[in-house]
């Protein structure tokens, strides 16, 4: 059959008399077939499965059972109608290992699709699999996990699976696998930690891992792993079951699952939470994904020409604001944490997304762990949705516990992302201080100009890269090209230094630490894995950066003053002080959120020549950190040269 002819038959809407005349787009529709139990999709005992399908708009359903991903139905079994738009099989005997897809007649037409429930798929992710999920957990499967006492003692390292060890001097044995991020004892160049000891020795608190979810064959074919392949992942097939290229065998439904396992229990036991890059606002494709075959119409937004509304700018979006879509995300997060023990969220294009759906996952979590991070892009994006219901930064106030990924301070520090040559506040642009200062008091009402979108700090993530756009390395070449590469680093590290001292969350790009490089590459979600994998020859070159950045995370960690907890705090205890263009300082005082220090004062300087300033006259100030671009320190005065941060500190 043609994608064409594909299309045309599951764009039919269905017979109005299925539905009693109400249509699938009518507010009505919900109200009559909102399903709101547990047992969506194939609930596995060892003496029967129980299949339920949601789907109001077909006149029959079947269940097509399959012995491997790509044989010849077994049989079929027809469901019967259940409540509210459900459809029911019960089938005796143990069913784990066996594939299955949902067969619909909608109008004239009948569509087969894996289900959108489904906890286990074959090779590709068409057909689905019952499995008994208590045989997918590995040896050691704890469920404990490292503290967390607020989201602003988050350090975040973003991560993609296959950049972290396929470069061929990684020293890992599962190149480009879940099972590589668990291997420790890995070595590279020179002998460096690689892979999981290099991660755990920087002191980051969590790994944020980009797409990990089954995506689209149209990105990567898992069957064809031997030839060159490479996509970040944003474009979602199976939200429920890993992706199967980073499995030691994706042909087996259980290593996907296990090894996965393997890989979050390896973090957790190395004091590293993980952070699950989630992508409900769009699918892969609009007409080809389960959701639309089972119920066309329902799961997607549309303008009113009846063309998909496309504010994700990958040809539709996901209507999060209808109560089975939003049941079905909210579903799927909490299968996440509760079979997976992924202890955070960061939701892509998060404004696309509804704020009620927002609030019910923040709610859900509270009752399981509150300690579960929720962060997302809060962009505006256009959209059917009306803005007001939109879970962009403007909305902030209405969604508290969940953060946004604060654009502002990425833009004040390193230029316009979308303005190559743009300067930044570290590489000497002008007027950029306040920008930078809106990020440093962690996007709050501060006072003055000083204000933006966040109600407390832990609405907060401060960043200057990551996976999107170009990183800060290559920026600063397009911004800064006529500068020394020393010049450079200096800047590089100024950025960085801003963002690990900064209140709110902390979150830093892998690699940015030994100031990683696409070879100028804006968007690298398909690149080459030259381009985007992890170079180990770089690092050990940079070892020093390296030492800088996980210097930096210990300067954060080890003063409370860097991470306070409430907006109140932040206002009571930051002082900004007198600053010549270019530099900007300030104070944190009175044993800020219980610092062992009685005053800290920081110095953000992008001044290449020498400067001196006035110091706040509060006792004996002693130089903390960056004492080699101090020239003199003497009473209430200070020299420095050179681009970077420098720390004072008062004990007493």
């Amino acid at each position: 059959m043609s994608v064409q002819k594909e299309i045309d038959i599951i764009m039919d809407y269905g017979d109005p008399a299925v539905t009693g005349g109400v249509s699938v787009f009518d507010k009505a529709f919900d109200d009559k077939f909102y399903y709101s139990g547990d047992d969506l999709g194939a609930v596995y005992a060892p003496d029967k499965t129980v299949f339920r399908l949601w789907a109001p708009t077909a006149s029959e359903a079947k269940v097509v059972f399959y012995a491997s991903w790509n044989s010849q139905p077994l049989e079929e079994r027809t469901m019967v109608r259940a409540a509210h738009g459900t459809w029911l099989l019960e089938a005796p005997g143990d069913y784990h290992g066996i594939y299955y897809t949902y067969k619909v007649k909608v109008g004239a037409d009948w569509n087969e699709a894996a289900d959108p429930y489904a906890k286990a798929v074959g090779v590709n992710g068409d057909r689905a699999v019952v499995l008994d999920l208590g045989r997918t957990d590995p040896e050691r499967w704890t469920g404990e996990k490292p503290p967390l006492a607020s989201p602003v003692d988050a350090v975040i390292y973003e991560l993609h699976i296959r950049d972290l060890s396929i470069h061929p001097d990684s020293g890992v044995i599962h190149q480009g696998k879940f099972l590589g991020l668990a291997e420790s004892g890995t070595r590279g160049p020179g002998g460096i930690p690689t892979g999981l000891d290099y991660i755990a020795g920087l002191g980051v608190t969590h790994v944020q891992l980009l797409p990990i979810y089954d995506y689209s064959t149209q990105s990567v074919d898992e069957t064809k792993l031997d030839r060159p392949h490479y996509n970040w992942g944003y474009d979602p097939k199976n939200y429920n079951v890993p992706e199967g290229s980073y499995a030691t065998d994706p042909y087996n439904p259980v290593s996907r699952i296990t090894e996965l396992k393997r890989c979050i229990q390896a973090l957790h036991d190395r004091g590293m939470r993980v952070i699950m890059d989630v992508v409900y606002n769009h699918v892969y494709d609009g007409y080809l994904v389960n959701f639309t075959k089972l119920v066309p119409g329902y799961y997607l937004r549309y303008n009113p020409d009846g063309t998909f509304s496309n504010g994700s700018f990958c040809g539709n979006e996901c209507a999060s604001e209808r109560p089975m879509m939003s049941k079905f995300i909210v579903d799927s997060v909490l299968h996440w944490v509760r079979e997976y023990h992924i202890d955070g969220f960061r939701f892509d294009l998060m404004g696309l997304l509804d704020v009620d759906t927002m609030k019910e996952i923040r709610r859900r979590l509270d009752d399981i762990d509150p300690s579960i991070l929720m962060i997302g892009e809060g962009w505006n994006m256009d959209t059917v949705l009306p803005n007001e219901r939109r879970a962009h930064q403007g909305n902030a106030r209405q969604m508290p516990g969940i953060a946004h990924f604060n654009d502002g301070i990425r833009d004040a520090v390193k230029g316009d992302t979308f303005i190559f040559g743009s300067k930044g506040f570290v590489s000497r642009g002008s007027g950029l201080e306040d920008g930078v200062k809106r990020g440093v008091v962690g996007g709050i009402r501060y006072g003055g100009t000083i204000e933006q979108f966040a109600e407390e700090p832990t609405q907060n993530v401060n960043y200057v890269e990551c996976h999107d756009n170009h990183t800060l390395w290559d920026k600063l070449a397009l911004s800064s090209g006529g500068e020394t590469e020393e010049e450079r680093r200096r800047m590089h590290r100024l950025g960085s230094a801003i963002v690990l001292t900064g209140q709110g969350i902390a979150f830093i790009h892998a690699g940015q630490e030994f100031m990683r490089t696409k070879n100028g590459v804006e968007n690298s979600y398909k690149s080459s894995v030259e381009i985007n994998r992890l170079d180990w020859e770089r690092c050990a070159a940079r070892q020093n950066d390296v030492l800088y950045m996980a210097s930096l995370i210990k300067l954060r960690k080890s003063h409370p003053a860097f991470r306070l907890r409430t907006a109140q705090e932040i206002r009571e205890h930051l002082y900004f002080e007198s600053a010549p263009d270019h530099a900007i300082a300030y104070t944190l005082r009175n044993h800020a959120g219980g610092d062992p220090d009685l005053h800290l004062y920081v110095l953000y300087n992008a001044n290449p020549e020498p400067v001196t300033l006035n110091l706040p006259d509060l006792g004996a100030w002693e130089v903390h950190y960056g004492s080699e671009f101090v020239r003199k320190l003497n009473g209430t005065s200070l020299e420095v040269h050179g681009l970077g941060m420098v720390v004072l500190n008062i004990t007493e």
